[in-house]
């Protein structure tokens, strides 16, 4: 890209942990720009922006104030998964600008295009010079990025998921209070509970996000709204169980998935293979099988293993999936 045609980004939400995510990834990458501007609320304004490691770059930026920055200066501007300062200003940048939104505002807008990069780029083209992207929930475009392959393959008719989601999805808080717990715990204190309204270290909890008056966890909810939209099959059959582990990063999906075609074992390893977006760790590999806590900090995959047919049901595979939740996108 030339100079003269480089971008003019902002990044809003930069104390969070995505938007941290985001401004590491534009610099990793190279990515040539005209400008960088760091926003965020104004308890946030003045601070240097850190790396996902706490450390200031050498290429500090300090944080100014969304409030009152002019989206008209701007071509390019991403939402870092708070839903507050999305909801406030998004849709006012998105009259100036391209803006790509990490949160869980705009995703149920039919006129707000979803898009999962490796599952429906398509879904770009109803964008012009300008205009708001909304992204899925991470564990939403793990699961739309393991199956798309497959429903192309078999024809997907039902997918039955339990997610075991990383406590980073709830921020940074939720990270410090795991390890909080943690230490206490093994210097023979109590865990204070407080993150998740009870003890996460050394736990499984199974609920992610506020229950609805049927039962259905707000996450499971979205889970299967979204991959249902990514995925353009609005009948899809999914059933899901959302739960929180005592993980810093890496949400893990187990999935039974059945088609309406005969698809085998080896069939469907083969299409993984050569899905946009997945490695598939094969049971003769070093690595066996995928895990966050060996995974989960390598971006831009959803890595796939335990790859089997299911031994109760004709059409159906079982597998197992990992992705790293802050960057392979969101939440």
């Amino acid at each position: 890209m030339s100079k003269a045609a480089a971008l003019r980004v902002a990044v809003v939400g930069v104390s969070s942990l995505i938007g941290e995510a985001v401004i590491d990834e534009l610099r990793a990458r190279k990515m040539t720009f005209a400008e960088l501007h760091a926003l965020d609320d104004e308890r946030s304004v003045g601070r240097p922006v850190t790396g996902e490691d706490g450390v200031e770059s050498a290429k500090s930026l300090a944080v100014s104030d969304v409030a009152a920055f002019d989206f008209s200066r701007v071509d390019l501007v991403f939402f870092c998964g708070r839903s507050a300062l999305s909801e406030r200003y998004a849709e006012a940048a998105a009259a100036h600008a391209w803006v790509i939104d990490g949160s869980a505002a705009f995703r149920e807008r039919a006129a707000v295009p979803l898009v999962a990069a490796d599952v429906n780029p398509e879904a770009l083209n109803a964008v012009g010079a300008r205009g708001l992207i909304a992204l899925p929930g991470s564990a939403s475009v793990a699961l739309a990025t393991a199956l798309a392959p497959l429903h192309a393959l078999a024809g997907l008719e039902r997918a039955e998921v339990a997610t075991y989601q990383a406590v980073s999805g709830s921020g940074r808080g939720a990270m410090d209070e795991l390890a909080g717990e943690t230490v206490a715990m093994l210097s023979g204190k109590k865990a204070r509970g407080r993150a998740f309204g009870r003890q996460i270290a050394f736990n499984v909890i199974p609920q992610v996000d506020a229950l609805d008056a049927d039962g259905v966890s707000r996450e499971e909810r979205r889970l299967w709204q979204e991959t249902r939209r990514v995925l353009d099959l609005p009948q899809l059959a999914i059933n899901a169980t959302a739960v929180r582990v005592a993980v810093f990063f890496g949400h893990s999906l187990a999935v039974h998935a059945s088609f309406a075609r005969p698809v085998s074992a080896a069939q469907a390893a083969a299409v993984l293979q050569r899905g946009t977006g997945i490695s598939l760790i094969e049971a003769g590999s070093t690595t066996e099988f995928p895990t966050p806590a060996v995974l989960a900090m390598a971006p831009d995959k959803v890595y796939v293993g335990r790859l089997r047919a299911d031994p109760t049901r004709d059409r159906a595979l079982n597998f197992w999936a990992v992705a790293d939740n802050v960057r392979k996108f969101r939440g």
